[in-house]
This record gives C-alpha cells, sequence and structure tokens, in this order.
C-alpha cells in the first residue's frame, strides 16, 4: 500500500509552460541566440544546467550565468506564470482524504516550489516541499531531491511510497531510489520518453491518476 506519494512539480500539479519557457528564452537572448519560447518546452522538467549544455551547448563556463539571466526573469514573473492542472486541487483532497500523505520532490529551487504552490493554494496539501538547492549544484538532480525528500518524511519503507511525474528524470530518478513511478501523460513528457525510463505506470488524465493512487495503493 502506497501511504506517502512524491509529486513532482512542474507537468504533474502544474503547467509552467509560460513562465519557464519566456524565462528561457530571456536567457538565452543575453548570449545572442534567439528561440521561440513555444520551441523551447523540452526544456521543462531537467535541470536548467541539463538544458543549456544539452539542448544549446553552452561552455560549463557559461551556464552560471546562462541560469542567473533566467531567473532575472523568473524570479521577477515567470514564477506566477504557472496554472494548476484542471482537477489537481479535487485530487489532492480525494488522497487526503484517503489517508495519504503527500510531498512535493521538484528540481526547481525549493524557494520556487515554496512561493508556487502557496500561490495557487497547494501547499496546505503537502507535508513537505522539498526542492533543488538555488545553486544549481548536484543537490538538484532529480535522484538527489527524492533522496532528501524521503529522508526529510522519514520514510523508510519504500515499499509504501511511490513517486509520480511527467519525464524520464522522475522515473530514473525514482528508480535510483528503490522506487516505483507513474508516469502522467498530461504534462511534457511522451508516452515513447517514460516507457523508455521504465515507468512502472502510465497515466492519461488527471482522473485516472487519482483512480490509480487509490485502487492501485
Amino acid at each position: 500500500m502506497w501511504d506517502t506519494i512524491l509529486f513532482d512539480l512542474d507537468g504533474t500539479l502544474t503547467d509552467p509552460k509560460v513562465g519557464i519557457t519566456a524565462a528561457f528564452a530571456y536567457a538565452l537572448r543575453q548570449f545572442g541566440i534567439e528561440a521561440d519560447p513555444e520551441g523551447l518546452t523540452a526544456v521543462i522538467g531537467p535541470p536548467l544546467r541539463d538544458s543549456f549544455r544539452d539542448f544549446f551547448g553552452f561552455a560549463d563556463r557559461d551556464i552560471p550565468e546562462a541560469i542567473r539571466q533566467y531567473r532575472v526573469y523568473f524570479t521577477d514573473r515567470g514564477w506566477a506564470e504557472n496554472v494548476p492542472y484542471p482537477g489537481i486541487e479535487a485530487l489532492l483532497e480525494q488522497l487526503t482524504d484517503a489517508g495519504k500523505r503527500l510531498v512535493v520532490a521538484t528540481s526547481k529551487p525549493e524557494e520556487f516550489a515554496v512561493r508556487i504552490m502557496e500561490h495557487f493554494g497547494l501547499a496546505p496539501w503537502f507535508s513537505l516541499i522539498c526542492g533543488a538547492p538555488m545553486d544549481e549544484s548536484d543537490g538538484g538532480r532529480k535522484e538527489n531531491v527524492i533522496a532528501a525528500a524521503l529522508r526529510r518524511a522519514g520514510a523508510e519503507d519504500k515499499n509504501r511510497v511511490i513517486m509520480v511525474g511527467d519525464r524520464r528524470h522522475d522515473v530514473e530518478g525514482a528508480h535510483r531510489n528503490g522506487l516505483p513511478a507513474v508516469g502522467v501523460l498530461y504534462g511534457y513528457g511522451s508516452r515513447e520518453e517514460l516507457t523508455a525510463a521504465g515507468a512502472d505506470y502510465i497515466t492519461e488524465s488527471v482522473r485516472s491518476l487519482g483512480a490509480l493512487l487509490i485502487k492501485g495503493g
């Protein structure tokens, strides 16, 4: 029985597309790179450091400044250019009523994660909001965020914990911590990505996610 459920934030609880892609495009412009935000959805989910390096070939020496520029926009307004997915609040209420303990485990810096969760009224459903350090160190890698969330939540019996997310990083991070993972298709990862990562379950909607977490757990 799953009595502790870890949730990714971006692409799982909220749709952050506008804020993240606009902030990323802003950072790229500071380096003379023009990019249409509509074409930047692949950067939603992975750590910023990985996205600047893997998608745009940034050298390690330039990544800290790229992240700083990203945060100029994101801190100002990008964090609020976000919206909870339809049905998420009802899902959280349903899970809480069923006795589940809910925890956020996100690669987004914890300061922003808490701000977003509180702004949209989702924080009260969660016993813990666990994010990355602001310096984008290895502590922001999903497997390390999940490990920290498990430790801070005192979740010692991993047979009673499951991770929910929309990208391969969520699935891989869960597996590296000995947890099963649910991949959701209403976010930004495809069925092919989640299947290749070895997702234990894949759900297409918030409604089907709720049914799985209650029936399966």
